[in-house]
């Protein structure tokens, strides 16, 4: 019988979960952002990643810290993102910070490496009719 086995896990990752909630917490209130946008994007998580990017915003020079932010994170962080601000783009609250987030990535990635992007294409597509 595996049940307790996979109840054990289940209950593991489960306050693992819960440990990283409560660290993307500390590292939002400690305002390091880039370790807080690294998380939240490990987790899988397009609204936590949006509130960690309004915090930046929100900040004194909260374009340039975005900025900074943004073009320190991997390829891979940089696609989510990609995807995430997609989502965001579409709904009128939002579509200010995937803006920003948009422009940034614009700005700082070749456009030979912003092609080798997954989903690009699709996110370009679903992006020109609210852009």
């Amino acid at each position: 019988d595996v049940t307790e086995i996979e109840e054990k896990e289940a209950q593991a990752k489960q306050e693992e979960q819960i440990m990283k909630e409560q660290e993307l917490s500390n590292l939002l209130h400690e305002k390091r952002y880039l370790k807080a946008l690294g998380l939240a994007i490990s987790l899988d998580r397009p609204h936590t990643v949006l509130t960690v990017v309004k915090a930046i915003l929100k900040e004194p020079d909260g374009r340039k810290h975005l900025e900074e932010n943004i073009v320190r994170l991997r390829k891979d962080q940089k696609e989510a993102v990609l995807a995430f601000l997609v989502t965001w783009n579409t709904n009128s609250r939002n579509c200010h910070e995937a803006q920003a987030v948009m422009e940034t990535l614009l700005r700082h990635e070749a456009p030979d490496t912003l092609l080798q992007f997954s989903g690009i294409k699709s996110a370009v597509e679903s992006l020109l009719p609210y852009t």
